[in-house]
């Protein structure tokens, strides 16, 4: 198999490097994402910083994967709409990395890119149906059924974070009440905090998931609350996944599970009390293992997915 590039685009950052065929990282590059400078721009620093992590590697590669964020098309290689990318959507990124390198590029969203990853190298090898769950930010989900991945009508990709389990919830960007994403990420913690903190909580303004759950682990009530809710949430979504597909696995990473000891217990708990018509046991429940070069190594594994 070959050495493979890798592309991945956030919101954030941009990482660009090469993998080998056993999924590991042997170069890398990042920027900040920076998407007020436009598209051209952002290809050219892609490009600078695949050829600098090509040359460290010393290897030559034959193909470039891409994970993107939000909605991509991975039949034309085009970019969608994106409110934190203006001026991207449309942008032909397979196209033109192909016309660049001279080379087979394929490209897939972020929480694909990631679930193919995890199928291929990670915690989901050998596991034929898998669910793969990022969360963080935002909840991404993807779905490989028969080790291929599971696509929508026209090639879309489900936005399996926006179903919605609470309709009294908190308006989402989506324009939706109560989606899974807007009940259940770090930043739904961080709200449900600064709206319920009495107000003399000594830590009331501010805090990020992480501090949350680090108040959490020192008995802080407010924030055990907070990581209660969280895991009631996530475990619901996850209950869905399991009714839904049933799959031999689902993969839980992102940010916010880096405190999944935290949580662990209440998902499974909710699994059990909401999967009362399907063998819940037979779905392992992990914890993702490609650390935190996981998106790039998706990334690559996209590539393989297509071509390979």
């Amino acid at each position: 198999m070959a050495v493979i590039g890798a592309v991945d685009i956030g919101g954030t950052k941009i990482a660009a490097g090469v993998v080998d065929a056993n999924g590991r990282v042997l170069a890398r590059r990042e920027c900040a994402t920076d998407a007020a400078r436009g598209y051209a721009d952002a290809l050219a620093r892609i490009c600078s910083m695949l050829r600098a992590a090509v040359e460290e590697s010393g290897r030559s590669i034959g193909g470039i994967g891409i994970g993107s964020t939000g909605p991509v098309d991975p039949f034309t290689g085009i970019i969608g709409k994106l409110d934190f990318l203006p001026g991207w959507e449309g942008s032909p990124l397979v196209d033109d990395l192909a016309r660049e390198f001279r080379m087979s590029v394929a490209m897939e969203n972020d929480a694909d890119a990631a679930a193919l990853g995890e199928a291929g190298w990670g915690a989901g090898r050998s596991k034929s149906r898998l669910a793969y769950v990022t969360v963080g930010t935002g909840i991404g989900v993807g779905i490989i059924i028969d080790g291929g991945l599971y696509r929508g009508a026209d090639g879309a990709h489900p936005e399996i974070g926006h179903h919605v389990i609470d309709p009294s919830g908190p308006l989402c960007s989506c324009g939706a009440h109560g989606c899974w994403e807007s009940m259940a990420t770090g930043p739904a913690m961080e709200q449900w905090v600064s709206r319920n903190a009495p107000p003399d909580h000594a830590y009331q303004d501010g805090l990020t998931a992480k501090q949350i759950c680090e108040l959490a682990r020192q008995g802080d009530p407010v924030a055990c609350r907070a990581v209660e809710r969280e895991a009631r949430y996530l475990g619901i979504g996850v209950a869905n996944l399991v009714t839904l597909f049933m799959p031999d696995a689902v993969v839980l990473g992102g940010s916010v599970m880096r405190s999944a000891d935290l949580f662990l217990d209440t998902i499974y708990a909710t699994i059990r009390r909401h999967c009362g018509y399907v063998p819940f046991e037979k779905t392992a429940i992990e914890l993702a293992s490609l650390g935190p070069e996981a998106n790039l190594i998706g990334a690559a594994r996209v590539w393989h997915h297509r071509f390979a």
